[in-house]
């Protein structure tokens, strides 16, 4: 009835990936345990950074973590030096020692089309008590500058500070939920104020995964030019072949007397 589930869940297995890929026989339920962890530490430790989304990997005796990030250099450091601290921490409190871990951080093509990337700013501006209607106008705009289709924003607390709670959006473009070939990007996060916390919900449609192939102009023929038959002062078949016949022969008169030239 409400059409509230998670777009990205609607799609998994289609068009959306599993963020957690490995099998678990009787070690699933500490396995499942050290992913969320992991994901809420990386989140609160790189919240600069502009994380999109993280990928956990398993192998036999291997843990590989795939990041992506709007500013990697943030995690990086100088010389490597940030995902080697990173690496200690993680098998210090997460991931058994003996295991071999690898961390892989990707720059984004475009942060502006990110949800989770656009969730943090909204936080950021919300917590420095910015109206929250500029905020979510410049958002919009930014988003759909970015080549977006369409944006759903919204927001969800005592919004400016006042005193009873309220739910606010606001939605430009298209955004085809229900639809399993649109490409739509979801997010959503919390930001901690001095008068409670806001809830914050961003839907972001970037176009279909399988776009339909237009006709190329140069393909498109032209309509072949008709002929009234039957009609009084009107070409007959046989004298419409006499005059095609008599056109071939003159081509090839002339193709001959250039050649003798």
């Amino acid at each position: 009835m409400g059409r509230k589930i998670n777009p990205k869940l609607f799609r998994l297995g289609l068009s959306e990936n599993w963020r957690s890929r490995w099998y678990a026989g009787r070690d699933y339920v500490e396995f499942l345990r050290q992913d969320t962890v992991m994901r809420k530490f990386l989140n609160v430790k790189l919240r600069d950074a502009g994380i999109d989304k993280i990928e956990i990997e398993r192998n036999r005796g291997e843990v590989t973590v795939n990041i992506l990030a709007a500013k990697p250099g943030l995690i990086i450091g100088r010389g490597g030096s940030g995902i080697e601290d990173l690496k200690k921490i993680i098998l210090a409190k997460f991931v058994d020692r003996n295991t071999k871990l690898q961390i892989n951080i990707t720059e984004i093509s475009n942060p502006n089309l990110s949800a989770a990337v656009i969730v943090r700013s909204m936080a950021d501006d919300l917590e420095r008590r910015l109206p929250f209607r500029r905020v979510l106008k410049q958002n919009i705009e930014k988003v759909m500058k970015a080549g977006a289709k369409g944006v759903k924003v919204m927001v969800a607390g005592r919004l400016n500070g006042v005193d009873i709670a309220r739910t606010e959006k606001l939605v430009e473009g298209t955004i085809p939920v229900s639809t399993l070939r649109a490409d739509v990007d979801y997010s959503r996060g919390i930001a901690s104020t001095t008068y409670g916390v806001i809830g914050i919900k961003v839907w972001i449609y970037k176009g279909e995964y399988f776009a339909k192939k237009d006709k190329k102009a140069d393909e498109v023929k032209e309509p072949a030019k008709s002929v009234k038959l039957f009609g009084k002062n009107k070409a007959s078949i046989p004298e419409i072949k006499k005059n095609n016949n008599k056109t071939t022969e003159k081509k090839v008169v002339k193709v001959v007397k250039k050649e003798t030239k």
